[in-house]
């Protein structure tokens, strides 16, 4: 069974602008024998760029819970591991969010979906 973990916007992507995706992309999270995890951080970022005016679809942001439910993906909460390990990556990038999905990606051992390409820097499998 293949696990993949979705980046915050290839889960809006996938929500809002399919066409957004890469067909790779679109195939992994399409394939019934995928399990799709999507991370609180990805909550968390999106509700943190709601409230400063940087994401403007609010009715995503309040109904994000049930929309991942609905698309039958997994919620993967942050665990004392993956808050320790985004904590000591050496590394100069900054992002908070990247941070912890590199790590859960990490822990959990999953491939991260994502057209961001800091990803490969990291000890994580990208698919785009």
């Amino acid at each position: 069974m293949k696990q993949v973990l979705l980046d915050t916007h290839a889960l809006v992507w996938w929500l809002e602008a399919k066409e957004n995706l890469s067909r790779t992309a679109t195939k992994v999270i399409e394939d019934s024998e995928t399990v799709v995890f999507v991370s609180a951080v990805s909550g968390w970022e999106l509700a943190i760029k709601t409230q400063i005016g940087k994401f403007k679809s609010t009715e995503l942001v309040e109904g994000l819970e049930r929309e991942i439910e609905k698309e039958g993906f997994i919620e993967l909460p942050i665990s004392m591991e993956h808050a320790l390990l985004a904590g000591s990556l050496s590394s100069p990038h900054k992002d908070p969010f990247d941070r912890l999905l590199i790590a859960q990606a990490q822990v959990e051992e999953v491939p991260i979906v994502s057209n961001d390409k800091v990803f490969d820097r990291f000890s994580v499998r990208r698919v785009w």
